[in-house]
């Protein structure tokens, strides 16, 4: 371990330091213990663990700042595994000389637009903790190919566009935790195609992820987002968002949770998702899902979503379930939440709590609002004070909506209706629904919509 001011490092945050801390790393053999001060830097401190072995960054319980004045990573770190987490598929190269790279105790300032706070590279292994990245345009940027990566009890801080970005990368084994992600303007952890699975995302702050003031852009592409999956040309799976408080400041095209597989619903674009126990809120959406399969959200409270709570498009077996939506405990806040599934087939959304839901107009949509929806269950859902309608569904088969409580309490009542099925349906079961409370009819069925018994209309 070489000491950096035996190498010319000032440390004064006025001296550049780049070559004198790039010659203590390649006489350290890639271990950098950086003393108290600040430490201006113009290129990439390289580690290249092929040529110098394992390594490591520490500085002094954070009172250690790198400042990266120019473009690119401030610390690189590239190794050469080509293999799996599969013990037989490392060779020996990575177990003696690239396994287990540590980044700690360091803070990196970007100053330059182009500034990136680490760059991994064919890795095994990295951990980051007890970090801080801010300023920089990627807070954490891992490329090409990695596996068994933790980034923990780190604040990955108001950087240009993403806090964490898996970039076409090719990764297996990551857990994020225990961390404060936020005030990074485009997303907060973003991965974009690649091959991403076994990822775990638990017990953060993921919060104010995106540009206030921006409008949608007038491609249609999304803005801000807390947590960010898109894979149109990759494969996402295997994935886990637990535990976390997920939001932000409203903004147009926003969405706490975006998860948008390939064009063509399939097995092995985006699917198995658990996101479970999280608070949720304060954005457009809290949950954008398109081309999605096989996904579980449930036990999260989710508030404030000012255009819905949940759209979903093209995707197949999501369990909503034992989620609350509640925000405007009265009708003097901003029209907020609601559920819409379009061109969705079994799933199922049941034991919801729902109050003063706003989603919907007096032509279409409600609470919940299933369109082109086939095999859908809707079940002992409780939707209090709607705005329009609790349940709507249009050209839908095969579905059951059972065993719901849709009541008004309002004086008069606003809610036009507690359930609707219209269109081309067909095959649907209406049953065992308690209803109260409408501004008009409580139930309206087209004519060969939907069998209709048992519901309790006071």
């Amino acid at each position: 371990m070489a000491n950096v001011y035996h190498f010319g490092a000032q440390g004064d945050g006025e001296n550049d330091d780049t070559e004198a801390l790039q010659h203590a790393l390649d006489a350290g053999d890639g271990i950098l213990d950086l003393h108290k001060g600040t430490y201006r830097i113009s290129q990439p401190l390289v580690i290249d663990m092929t040529k110098l072995g394992y390594a490591a960054v520490r500085g002094v319980g954070g009172a250690s700042r790198i400042i990266m004045t120019g473009p690119g990573p401030a610390i690189r770190l590239v190794g050469d595994h080509q293999g799996t987490a599969d013990p037989g598929s490392v060779k020996d190269h990575t177990w003696e000389k690239e396994r287990f790279p540590t980044i700690s105790g360091v803070e990196i300032l970007g100053e330059h637009p182009e500034a990136v706070g680490i760059e991994l590279r064919k890795t095994m292994q990295t951990t980051i903790t007890q970090v801080l990245v801010r300023n920089c345009k990627i807070g954490i940027h891992l490329v090409e190919r990695n596996r068994n990566f933790i980034l923990a009890d780190s604040h990955i801080y108001d950087n240009h566009e993403y806090g964490v970005f898996f970039d076409n990368c090719n990764l297996h084994q990551a857990i994020i935790h225990g961390n404060h992600i936020s005030y990074n303007k485009r997303g907060g952890i973003k991965t974009l195609n690649g091959d991403v699975h076994n990822f775990h995302i638990t017990g953060n702050d993921i919060e104010y992820n995106n540009r206030p003031g921006l409008d949608e852009s007038p491609n249609g592409e999304p803005t801000g987002g807390e947590i960010w999956f898109e894979s149109p040309n990759g494969s996402i799976s295997e994935v886990s968002i637990a535990s976390n408080t997920i939001q932000a400041t409203v903004q147009p095209g926003g969405a706490n949770i975006r998860i948008w597989g390939p064009p063509e619903l399939s097995l092995i674009g985006a699917w198995l998702i658990a996101i479970t126990g999280n608070v949720i809120g304060s954005q457009s959406r809290g949950l954008d899902l398109r081309h999605v399969r096989r996904i579980t959200v449930t036990g999260n409270t989710i508030y404030d979503s000012r255009d819905l709570s949940l759209y979903a498009e093209n995707c197949a077996s999501l369990i909503y379930s034992a989620n609350t939506i509640a925000w405007r405990t009265d009708d003097a806040r901003p029209l907020s939440d609601g559920i819409k599934l379009i061109d969705c087939e079994n799933c199922i959304l049941s034991s919801l709590s729902g109050e003063r839901i706003a989603s919907g107009d007096a032509q279409e949509g409600g609470a919940i609002t299933l369109i082109h929806s086939k095999a859908v269950t809707v079940s002992q859902c409780v939707l209090i004070d709607t705005n329009v309608r609790g349940i709507d569904l249009l050209d839908c088969e095969q579905c059951q909506i059972q065993g719901n409580t849709i009541t008004d309490r309002r004086e008069p009542a606003s809610m036009l209706q507690a359930i609707r099925v219209r269109g081309q349906s067909k095959g649907n079961v209406v049953q065992g629904n308690i209803l109260s409370g409408a501004a008009g009819q409580l139930l309206e069925i087209a004519d060969g919509t939907a069998i209709v018994q048992g519901n309790v209309e006071l």
